[in-house]
């Protein structure tokens, strides 16, 4: 800076001055009043950071799709997406087997596993980075032409089990990727499905007979080593089931004989609280899936039907005892833990759409959503009052196949699949409307969510 620029303390105003002199004497006076006797002062900054509402749980839909459907000899891969569940955002798309036919995730929903029709069982993460180099592959052993292939992988800790109907046993797997350890068997001459939960220390790979009208099997698989203990009598052709959280009771929808198994899992027999070990519902016709309501203590059945009429819901009341009931509570006897009275009373019936095929409660207990493939509809459930709310069209996903559902603040979301249509479709909870549609770039298959 130059000379002719600065200016000389000197030269200042004597009132300009003295007003600093004062003002720094009595900011002086005022830090030793603070500080007081030896001490140093240090002055104290407390940040006040903004309070906005809790963060959500961050979750997805997973769906799987094939661009191939309805060409026999198509090989182009199939295809995995993840959704955003708070934006309705596709956030990536990996390749996956070609001709995929079947979703899993595992119990944590950090991982996903499908079946493909080119004889392949995938796995990946479920991550927004997910590449398709990424995702892993495993050769299941050969099914003969004739044969049906696997039909449903059920992933437990270390363990992965899929039933294989075409070679009459559970393919038990572990590793990354996925290496087969053994053949379970017998398990029936066709497993289909596999009724468990986690935790479990045994699991029910279900099995129609081969024999026209007669009982299917649910045979026990012990989780600790792997061995099977006992086979089950069912009705006829079992073809899903659903474990309690708790592993105290398993369900199996007995499609041919139009009622549902009890298996009491804790001393692997069927349940002897109920006549036979079986629930009834008179008016069901094809019980083909079922979805729990815990806060209710209520199993939601969804019956086929014929296919050309209605198909209906039916709710069981199913509430269990256990060692910590109330020693007072007249439902239970607190030595010995045994289905509460009331256990398997059918509590309504309810009509919905055409050739219903599966049914998705929310978890708070307010809502079950049961899709229509024969009329495009989904069926919503009051289950306070048990009567149909809303009937949803779903022109974006005709004939729908399969559905996801999931609680949320402040809407839940339904998402709904189908062969037909590349689009998958999302209702709001809150509404009971459709929020919007999404490209799977691929025929849907299957959809899951992370997190209920």
């Amino acid at each position: 800076m130059s000379a002719g620029n600065q200016v000389s303390q000197s030269s200042r105003p004597a009132a300009t001055r003295y007003g600093r002199r004062t003002a720094v004497a009595a900011l002086a006076m005022s830090l030793l009043a603070v500080a007081g006797c030896g001490n140093n002062y240090r002055p104290v900054i407390t940040a006040i950071n903004p309070v906005g509402p809790a963060g959500q749980p961050t979750k997805y839909a997973v769906a799987i799709s094939d661009p191939n459907l309805g060409d026999v000899n198509g090989t182009l891969p199939g295809l995995v997406t993840f959704v955003d569940f708070s934006g309705d955002t596709v956030l990536i798309t990996a390749n996956i087997g070609v001709k995929p036919y079947y979703l899993i995730l595992g119990a944590s929903g950090s991982t996903g596993l499908t079946l493909n029709q080119d004889g392949t069982v995938n796995s990946f993460g479920i991550s927004t980075s997910l590449l398709s180099s990424a995702v892993l592959q495993t050769t299941l052993l050969a099914t003969p032409a004739d044969k049906p292939l696997p039909a449903s992988i059920f992933p437990q800790g270390t363990y992965t089990y899929i039933t294989q109907p075409g070679r009459s046993s559970v393919a038990e797997l572990s590793g990354s990727p996925l290496t087969l350890q053994q053949e379970l068997a017998p398990v029936g001459p066709t497993p289909v499905y596999i009724a468990g939960v986690a935790s479990a220390p045994r699991i029910y790979a279900l099995s129609p007979s081969a024999t026209t009208g007669s009982s299917g099997t649910a045979s026990a698989i012990e989780t600790a080593g792997n061995t099977i203990t006992t086979s089950l009598p069912t009705g006829v052709n079992p073809v899903y089931g659903v474990m309690t959280a708790d592993a105290r009771r398993a369900f199996v929808m007995n499609q041919g004989s139009n009622n549902v198994s009890v298996i009491d899992a804790q001393n692997n027999q069927l349940d002897t609280g109920v006549t036979n070990g079986i629930i009834q519902d008179p008016n069901a016709v094809a019980p083909i899936w079922a979805d729990f309501a815990p806060t209710l203590s209520e199993l939601v059945v969804a019956n086929e039907g014929t296919g050309s009429d209605n198909g209906s819901v039916s709710i069981f009341s199913i509430p269990l005892c256990s060692a910590l009931s109330p020693t007072g509570n007249p439902n239970c006897n607190v030595n010995n833990p045994i289905d509460a009275t009331g256990f398997g009373k059918l509590v309504a019936n309810v009509q919905v759409g055409k050739n219903p095929l599966m049914v998705g409660v929310l978890q708070d207990g307010t809502q079950a959503y049961v899709i229509n493939q024969g009329d495009s509809t989904v069926s919503v459930i009051n289950l306070k009052t048990n009567t149909v709310s809303a009937t949803i069209p779903v022109p974006a996903t005709p004939n729908p196949t399969f559905l996801a559902v999931t609680t949320g603040t402040p809407t839940g979301k339904v998402y709904v699949t189908s062969t037909t249509s590349k689009f998958m479709t999302v209702i709001r909870t809150d509404t009971n409307q459709v929020d919007t549609t999404i490209s799977l770039q691929g025929y849907g298959i299957q959809v899951r969510m992370t997190a209920q």
